[in-house]
C-alpha cells in the first residue's frame, strides 16, 4: 500500500468539504451551542447541570460543558456534513479516475475517514475557542488553564467524532444506508448514544462523563454538604430558578479511562476500513452488474467501429431532413391562475415521484389512526407521527434540481419566484394532506387555536425545507435540523412547538404567531437566495 498518497487524498477531500455551505451552517450552530453551554448566571436554559447546581465558570467546568455539548451536536449534525464524500466522488467522476490508479481500496477509505475526522475536529477546535471566549465573557473566573479547558475536548468529544466519521464512511458503502433512510437511522443512533452514553455503565465509558461527574459530586459534597438534588443532566433544559454555583477544578485522567477512549478510536478506524471487503471503489469489474455493463460497452464499441456479432455494419446513408421538420410551431404565451395551477400540480408530481406504495400505505394507516384514536391523542401522538413520516420527501425541496443536475435547465425558466412558489406550494400540499386527520378532528372539536397552530406548521415546514435546500444545496441539512426540532416538540418543549402538539390547559403552548412570521421570512429568504445565485451565475 502506497501511503504517500494518503496526505494528498485527505487534504483534497478536506478542502472540498469545508467549502460547502452545510459546513458553515453546522459550524455556526455549534458556536451557538457553545454559547448556550455557558449561560448567564440568571439564565433559565442550561445544557449541563447537577440537579440545582452548576460549577463556577472556570476553565475546567466551561471546558467540560462545552465539550459535551459539542460532542452531542457534532455526533448528530456533523454526520450530515461529512456524509456523501464517496457519493460526491462518484457524481463528479473523480472516483472513476481513482479506480484506474494504484490507490488501494483501504487507502481510499482511510483518506475519507481522515478527511471526515479532520472536518469534525476543525469544528470542535472552533468550539474550544468559543469556550475560551465564553469564560472571559461570563467573567466569574478570568484565569485561563488551557490544560483543564482542552482536556475534555480531547478525551471526551474527539473519540466520539472519530466514531462519527467512521460511521459516515460505513453508511456510504452499504446500499440500504446510503440515502435518506441512513440519515434518519443515524439520528436515532446518535440519540441513543447521547442519552445512553451519559450512564457510567455505558460501554467503553459512553460519552466519558462518568469520571467528571464523580469528581463534581465529590467537590459539591465537600463544599456544600450532601443536601439538595444532584441528578446529572446533559441536554438543553429549562429550569425554574438559576443554578447554585460550586467550585470544581477538573478531573484527573486515569489509565483505564484513557485506554477506553483510545479503544473507541481503534474501533472507529476498524469500522472505517471494514468496507474494504465489499466496496468496489467505482470499479465496474467488481460490481455485480459489471459483466452486463462490459458486454453492453463492447457491443456499443463494436457498433461504432462497424463490427459486431453480426459482422460489418452497412454504411449509413444520410439524407437531408425535410424543410417542414425544421419549422417549429409558435407556442402562445399563457398567464393566469390556470398556468400556475398546472405548474403546482407538476411540482407535486415531481416532489412525490418515485415514492413507494408502501410509504403511501403507512401514510394512509396514520390518517385512519388519526380519525380513530381518542381526541387527547390526536395532537400529542398522531400529529407528530404524520409530520415526521414525510421528512425524506420534504428534504427534496429547494435542492433536488441541484442534486439531479437540473439546475442549468431550470435556470432558463424566466419566472424564478413563480417556480419557487410552486415548489414551496407542493410542500404545503403534501404537509396538509398528511395532516388532514388532525385537521378534521380539531375542526370537529372547534379547537380554533389548534387549527391556527396546525396551519402554522403547514407553512413552517416547507419554508424551512426550501430555505435550507436553496442555501445549502443539499437535502441533508433539513434532515439534520428538522429531526432535532421534532424531537424537542415530542418531548414537550413548547418554545419550538410549531404544530400545536404541546398543550397547556387544552390550548397550544407554543408561540404560534412566531412560526407564521418565521415561515414568511424563510420563504422570502429562499426567494432572495435563489435570485441572488441566479444573478451571480448569469
Amino acid at each position: 500500500m502506497n501511503l504517500s498518497a494518503l496526505p494528498g487524498l485527505t487534504a483534497g477531500d478536506f478542502k472540498d468539504r469545508v467549502r460547502r455551505p452545510v459546513y458553515l451552517v453546522v459550524l455556526l450552530a455549534a458556536v451557538g451551542l457553545g454559547y448556550l453551554a455557558v449561560p448567564p448566571a440568571d439564565g433559565r436554559w442550561v445544557i449541563l447541570a447537577l440537579g440545582e447546581y452548576r460549577g463556577t465558570y472556570n476553565s475546567a467546568y466551561v471546558g467540560v460543558a462545552t465539550a459535551l455539548a459539542g460532542a452531542l451536536w457534532l455526533t448528530l449534525g456533523g454526520f450530515y456534513v461529512v456524509r456523501k464524500g464517496i457519493a460526491r466522488d462518484e457524481e463528479t467522476r473523480v472516483g472513476q479516475i481513482l479506480a484506474a490508479t494504484p490507490v488501494r481500496t483501504a487507502l481510499f477509505l482511510a483518506s475519507k475517514f481522515l478527511s471526515s475526522f479532520l472536518v469534525l475536529a476543525s469544528m470542535l477546535g472552533v468550539l474550544a475557542v468559543t469556550a475560551l471566549a465564553m469564560q472571559l465573557v461570563r467573567g466569574e473566573e478570568r484565569g485561563i488553564d488551557l490544560v483543564a479547558l482542552l482536556k475534555p475536548f480531547l478525551t471526551m468529544a474527539l473519540p466520539l467524532l472519530a466514531l462519527t466519521a467512521a460511521a459516515a464512511v460505513l453508511f456510504e458503502t452499504v446500499p440500504v444506508l446510503r440515502g435518506g433512510v441512513g440519515n434518519v437511522i443515524w439520528f436515532f443512533v446518535a440519540l441513543v448514544v447521547g442519552i445512553g452514553g451519559q450512564s457510567s455503565d455505558a460501554p467503553l465509558g459512553g460519552l466519558g462523563v462518568g469520571r467528571a461527574t464523580d469528581s463534581m459530586g465529590a467537590a459539591l459534597t465537600e463544599e456544600l454538604g450532601k443536601g439538595g438534588d444532584r441528578t446529572f443532566s446533559l441536554g438543553l433544559t429549562q429550569i425554574a430558578e438559576p443554578l447554585t454555583p460550586f467550585r470544581w477544578d477538573g478531573f484527573e485522567l486515569g489509565g483505564g479511562f484513557l485506554a477506553s477512549r483510545l479503544l473507541i478510536v481503534v474501533i472507529a478506524v476498524a469500522l472505517a476500513l471494514l468496507p474494504a471487503f465489499w466496496f468496489g471503489r467505482f470499479d465496474p469489474s467488481r460490481d455485480r452488474r459489471g459483466a452486463a455493463a462490459r458486454v453492453e460497452a463492447e457491443d456499443e464499441a463494436g457498433s461504432l467501429s462497424g463490427t459486431g456479432a453480426s459482422g460489418p455494419a452497412p454504411a449509413p446513408v444520410y439524407r437531408p431532413a425535410p424543410t417542414t421538420a425544421l419549422t417549429l410551431p409558435k407556442t402562445p404565451t399563457e398567464s393566469g391562475g390556470g398556468t400556475f395551477g398546472r405548474l403546482l400540480a407538476g411540482e407535486v408530481r415531481i416532489l412525490v415521484g418515485g415514492v413507494s406504495p408502501w410509504w403511501w400505505a403507512v401514510a394512509a394507516a396514520l390518517t385512519v389512526a388519526g380519525l380513530a384514536v381518542p381526541a387527547d391523542l390526536v395532537t400529542g401522538l398522531v400529529l407528530p407521527a404524520v409530520w415526521i413520516w414525510p421528512v425524506l420527501i420534504w428534504s427534496r425541496l429547494g435542492s433536488q434540481q441541484v442534486e439531479h443536475g437540473m439546475e442549468g435547465l431550470l435556470g432558463a425558466y424566466p419566472a424564478v419566484r413563480r417556480r419557487l412558489l410552486a415548489e414551496w406550494g407542493s410542500g404545503v400540499v403534501l404537509t396538509a394532506v398528511l395532516g388532514v386527520a388532525p385537521l378534521i378532528r380539531m375542526g370537529l372539536a372547534a379547537d380554533f387555536p389548534g387549527l391556527a397552530a396546525w396551519l402554522a406548521g403547514v407553512l413552517f415546514i416547507p419554508s424551512l425545507a426550501m430555505l435550507l435546500g436553496v442555501v445549502c444545496r443539499t437535502h441533508r441539512v433539513f434532515q439534520a435540523v428538522y429531526l432535532p426540532i421534532w424531537y424537542l416538540v415530542v418531548n414537550k418543549v413548547a418554545a419550538v412547538d410549531f404544530m400545536g402538539a404541546v398543550r397547556d390547559a387544552g390550548a397550544p403552548a407554543g408561540p404560534t404567531p412566531l412560526f407564521y412570521a418565521a415561515a414568511l421570512l424563510m420563504l422570502g429568504a429562499a426567494f432572495l437566495a435563489a435570485e441572488t445565485r441566479r444573478n451571480l451565475t448569469a
